[in-house]
């Protein structure tokens, strides 16, 4: 019972990674209608990122502020060379592609190949009917809760989520209405690098990162938000919580080898779903 009891709290903390990845593809798609594969470069980066400020010494808080802040410009130059460019939707996606690529060689470069990780905020382990949890578990929870809960609440009820709404739905007439198209892309963007780098300083103390985990976290942070049509950010946290937990299961009583396996496998299900349901859509 303590494993499963462990298995599903890991799985519940990794679910709150994918889910802020997700609701960053959710963010900008919605936006500027481009699926941004970089996303989970934005996390490893952030992570790096952290873990050099706290090497030199700055303290915790400073440094993982630093680093969320660093990964909102880094997405907001993603953002430039995407959005500027006025590429089709494919072209755009493929962009996003080469600059995750370009990512990883950064990285790699700057980091070396050995998997990073740095200490949490410490503290006294907590105990949750009989399994030790590290401190870092529940902050991990509980920060992207929050997070998110305001970010959507931002987008419902606010007159820039709105507006930045409106530009996938009808840029024709969000430019009409006086909203600057392009601006609310960038914003976009560096939203999207914000959550992506908040997701890596929260989930390093916990699983070491690698300069190509983007790969990885990308894939089951588009499959989170595929959950919601890449349209909503509350099924992308149920997405996100759906692989997360599938995802230590399948390493705990199975095989951690077979993780991605199941992964792309639920991933290629959830893809052929959407492309049925959109036909129906169309014939109806």
């Amino acid at each position: 019972m303590s494993a499963f009891l462990q298995y599903l709290i890991t799985g519940i903390a990794r679910g709150f990674l994918f889910a802020l990845l997700a609701t960053g593809f959710v963010v900008i798609h919605r936006v500027t209608k481009v699926v941004n594969f970089a996303q989970g470069a934005f996390a490893v980066l952030g992570g790096f990122i952290a873990y050099s400020l706290l090497r030199a010494g700055v303290p915790h808080g400073v440094s993982e502020a630093i680093a969320v802040l660093a990964a909102a410009a880094i997405g907001l130059v993603f953002g430039a060379i995407t959005i500027l460019g006025n590429m089709t939707p494919v072209g755009s996606l493929i962009t996003t592609i080469g600059l995750a690529i370009l990512s990883e060689a950064i990285a790699m470069i700057a980091w070396g190949t050995t998997p990073l990780t740095f200490s949490g905020i410490g503290g006294p382990d907590i105990q949750v009917a009989g399994v030790f949890l590290q401190t870092q578990y529940l902050l991990l929870i509980g920060v992207s809760l929050v997070v998110l809960v305001v970010l959507w609440l931002a987008l419902d009820r606010t007159y820039v989520g709105k507006g930045m709404t409106s530009c996938a739905s009808n840029p024709y007439a969000a430019r009409l209405a006086g909203i600057n198209v392009k601006r609310m892309g960038l914003l976009s963007f560096a939203i999207g690098g914000a959550l992506g780098g908040l997701g890596g300083v929260l989930i390093m103390p916990l699983f070491p990162l690698t300069y190509d985990g983007d790969v990885s976290l990308s894939i089951l942070g588009f499959a989170a938000a595929i959950v919601g049509g890449l349209t909503s950010p509350g099924l992308a946290l149920v997405g996100g919580l759906v692989f997360g937990i599938a995802e230590q299961f399948v390493a705990g009583y199975w095989s951690p080898a077979n993780e991605s396996a199941v992964a792309l496998g639920i991933l290629l299900l959830l893809l052929l779903w959407q492309a049925r349901r959109h036909r129906s859509e169309e014939i109806a």
